[in-house]
């Protein structure tokens, strides 16, 4: 029987130049299965499915085994999620790249090692193995960039506040010519990318995050010929510059996931007398509505092993600072979202930090319809973060 639209796994096959033992055997692992399947087992393909086979062929061209690409695609192929994906492996691919060349040159420094001195250098040769085990870091750099991706995306299309978020939180810097400036924890580096032409010259801004994947992305979109820029990778509970360095620190959501005491110790001791610290922080009833909604589909489901908020939060943030910081002032960034569409809900509950992943990759169809219907006459979500402001005790 022809179904309009359909493709038999031979036909969908054929025309992705695989074969349909591979077509099957990627149903079988559960990561790419039929858009349909008739009541006498035959299994039929839509164009969206070419979307999902593409993800995952790219991802083992790259290296990764099958449990990882199960992992690292969704099967969605509404054009945010396609956007994302794709600006994604185009990263991954430039990693691939500079990981290849690195993995050349210490091949050809290592051979003409031998070559020189008829002996090995051990050394070159652990610098060998260190390059090429570099596949678990970019698994997590990639599904660490989407995960970050897909928070910005939400909140970037469904604010009511349409200021957004770090251009306000740019604002609350305070930031005048000849300032010297660190971030720790930079991320994608969001908050300079979307205010370049705002940033006054001369001042001295350095990046810092615990991820070098994380930190070469920043950096070549921010660009290594602005001079205002430099970048460091470094664990922020070790802050590797002498004391009184710098006017401002910043940490954008950062401080729950550290050892708060130590960070604020090594923060205070870089600062200068007088120098301030910006770190912002969420309230108890920042995205309740998510955490309501995936609960009400299915218990189980916690979207976050912690609640970040308890460990540092609009609630305790000043009786945590107040040991190591003077003046503190929490500032509230006022908004909300409102959802109408499913897809980039859908996208943030698989990106956050819990079990979801464990109980929804199975029922995704089943999910989305449930999302659809939360959303089809709107979906309203509480948002409360802000920041606090201090100064050097």
């Amino acid at each position: 029987m022809k179904l309009p639209g359909y493709y038999t796994s031979g036909q969908f096959a054929k025309m992705a130049n695989i074969s349909v033992r591979t077509v099957r055997f990627y149903d079988k692992q559960n990561i790419l299965k039929p858009s349909y399947v008739s009541s006498s087992g035959s299994r039929f393909y839509t164009d969206r499915d070419f979307a999902r086979l593409q993800q995952i062929l790219l991802l083992k061209y790259l290296g990764f085994s099958l449990d990882d690409i199960k992992e690292m695609t969704i099967n969605d192929t509404d054009y945010h999620f396609m956007l994302n994906s794709l600006n994604l492996q185009q990263k991954l691919i430039k990693d691939r790249i500079e990981q290849l060349q690195m993995v050349e040159k210490a091949i050809q420094d290592t051979t003409e090692e031998i070559r020189s001195n008829h002996a090995v250098n051990w050394s070159h040769m652990l610098n060998l193995i260190h390059l090429t085990n570099m596949e678990k870091s970019m698994k997590s750099q990639y599904q660490n960039s989407s995960n970050i991706s897909a928070r910005i995306h939400l909140h970037s299309l469904y604010s009511k506040n349409k200021q957004g978020w770090f251009p306000w939180l740019f604002e609350q810097c305070e930031i005048t010519e000849n300032m010297n400036i660190l971030e720790i924890g930079c991320g994608s580096g969001a908050l300079w990318k979307e205010s370049l032409a705002r940033i006054p010259n001369p001042v001295s801004i350095t990046l810092s995050d615990i991820s070098r994947g994380m930190l070469r992305d920043t950096q070549r979109e921010i660009g290594t010929k602005d001079s205002r820029f430099s970048f460091r990778a470094f664990d922020c509970h070790k802050i590797p510059y002498p004391d009184e360095q710098f006017d401002l620190v910043i940490a954008n959501h950062v401080l729950f996931y550290c050892d708060i005491p130590q960070v604020c110790r090594e923060v205070s001791r870089v600062l200068k007398p007088q120098g301030r610290f910006l770190c912002s922080a969420y309230g108890m009833n920042h995205m309740a509505e998510i955490s309501q909604l995936v609960q009400e589909f299915d218990s189980r489901i916690i979207l976050s092993a912690e609640k970040l908020y308890e460990k540092f939060g609009k609630e305790n943030g000043a009786a945590l600072l107040s040991p190591y910081f003077q003046e503190i002032q929490w500032r509230l960034y006022e908004d909300s979202l409102f959802v109408d569409t499913p897809e980039p809900i859908i996208e943030y509950i698989l990106s956050c930090h819990g079990n979801q992943n464990q109980y929804l990759l199975d029922r995704y169809k089943e999910f989305r319809s449930y999302v659809s219907k939360k959303t089809s006459s709107g979906f309203f979500i509480t948002k409360e973060a802000g920041v606090f402001l201090c100064r050097k005790a």
